[in-house]
């Protein structure tokens, strides 16, 4: 892990990005780029060979997808070091665009956007519920899998997730300043889904219970 960047104007901006720009988009739309913007939020400022040796690139791959996001103003130079040795941070640590979208080029750069994001969340969580029994027993019992079902508005289930994102952002600023994570504290990703569902007619039955409800992770 790379040393954290003592300057507080350097470091990486709380404020979330929002992409409007279909060029933006699809700038995004590749994994290693992803990757990047990934290992670059948790580790903090790296330069393209630390960034390779994490993610499993060789440096030359990600010097040329750093230089592809930094085009776009996603990623930055940190100062210091040149060619490869020249370390990167990220511009903003979130960024947010809408999955819907009044014209049609924007609408399929989103919808290959979400598609990589999703994969990728996933693919994580397979991985932690595969291997969740490695973790100390304190970290099996308090990652829970919790579902519900209810019956709101269009504007009731935006208020919800706004409230839900209200209380994930106390805890955003812990990835830009080091110093902020208290003893013991390890990466932990959340993943929140609200959507509206049909039961029947060829969807899922209705579950009895939640994993939460019944007491255990799932």
């Amino acid at each position: 892990m790379s040393e954290p960047d003592p300057d507080p104007d350097q470091r990486t901006s709380l404020e979330t990005r929002e992409i409007t720009d279909p060029r933006e988009l699809r700038a995004l739309s590749h994994p290693v780029r992803l990757a990047l913007l990934e290992v670059l939020a948790v580790e903090g400022a790296l330069t393209a060979t630390q960034a390779g040796e994490l993610i499993g690139e060789s440096p030359t791959t990600c010097s040329f997808h750093f230089r592809q996001l930094a085009k776009y103003g996603f990623v930055e130079e940190a100062g210091g070091g040149a060619g490869r040795n020249r370390p990167w941070r990220r511009v903003h640590i979130g960024m947010s665009f809408k999955e819907t979208a009044a014209d049609a080029e924007t609408a399929i750069a989103a919808e290959a956007l979400v598609g990589l994001f999703y994969n990728r969340m996933f693919a994580r969580f397979e991985h932690w519920r595969r291997t969740r029994h490695s973790y100390p027993t304190p970290w099996q019992e308090a990652s829970r899998v919790t579902e519900s079902v209810m019956y709101v508005t269009s504007d009731e289930l935006s208020e919800l997730t706004l409230e839900i994102q209200s209380v994930l952002v106390r805890y955003l600023d812990r990835l830009v300043d080091p110093s902020l994570r208290p003893e013991g504290a390890r990466l932990v990703e959340v993943l929140s889904a609200a959507y509206p569902v049909q039961f029947g007619h060829g969807e899922a039955d209705l579950p009895v219970s939640s994993p939460d409800q019944a007491g255990g992770s799932s």
